[in-house]
């Protein structure tokens, strides 16, 4: 679900770094001391993910599991989800470095909204729903992140309204499968190590 250099107007470029930087800082501060692996682990499977991508217009499909960053990670998603980007960005040329502020914010958002979506059906123990809050988890990341990446493309010109919802429709299919995906992650999390969702991150 990258956006290409090129396309977003200025307004939309500030108001995506502006909102990236906010939400880096603020996540920064999120991270607990023990998750810094387990942190590093899940940009490592949202960097892999994303290169398995289907162009489509301005932007592509793929896997981008934010949502299960978001589930376990919370505000802490964005600096992950950040160097994820940056990296794509130096290494294959995914997104750019203009937009990449926007895309971290579109995914960071996503994240972010995951993640209280989550806690907000399992509870503050993480011990109801659990299938139910990590597809609804999985699943809404997508969701939201496609929502404002079809908002940003409308807002820079209106030429790219039909090409904006026709990316965000197009990840339907992604956002059934990162629900089920998510549901089962974090299923198996809870039973291995339900430690990882005591940290209080959102």
């Amino acid at each position: 679900m990258h956006i290409a250099e090129g396309v977003l107007s200025a307004p939309v470029l500030i108001t995506g770094a502006v909102v990236a930087a906010a939400g880096i800082a603020y996540g920064l501060k999120k991270i607990p001391s023990n998750h810094l692996m387990l942190a590093s682990l899940l940009g490592s499977a949202f960097f892999v993910a994303s290169l398995i991508h289907v162009p489509i217009g301005f932007s592509s499909a793929h896997l981008i599991l934010n949502g299960l960053i978001g589930a376990i990670l919370g505000a802490a998603s964005f600096p992950i989800i950040f160097v994820a980007l940056l990296l794509q960005a130096v290494l294959f040329q995914f997104g750019g470095f203009t937009v990449l502020g926007v895309n971290t914010a579109t995914m960071g958002i996503g994240a972010w909204a995951a993640g209280l979506i989550f806690r907000w059906l399992t509870g503050p123990a993480t011990n109801k729903n659990l299938k139910t809050a990590g597809f609804a988890a999985g699943f809404s990341g997508v969701f939201i992140s496609g929502l404002l990446t079809a908002l940003a493309l409308a807002f820079s010109n209106e030429g790219f309204v039909a090409a904006a919802w026709t990316i965000f429709l197009s990840n339907l299919p992604v956002m059934f499968i990162e629900g089920i995906l998510t549901a089962i992650v974090v299923v198996y999390i809870k039973r291995t190590d339900a430690g990882v969702f005591d940290a209080k991150t959102s």
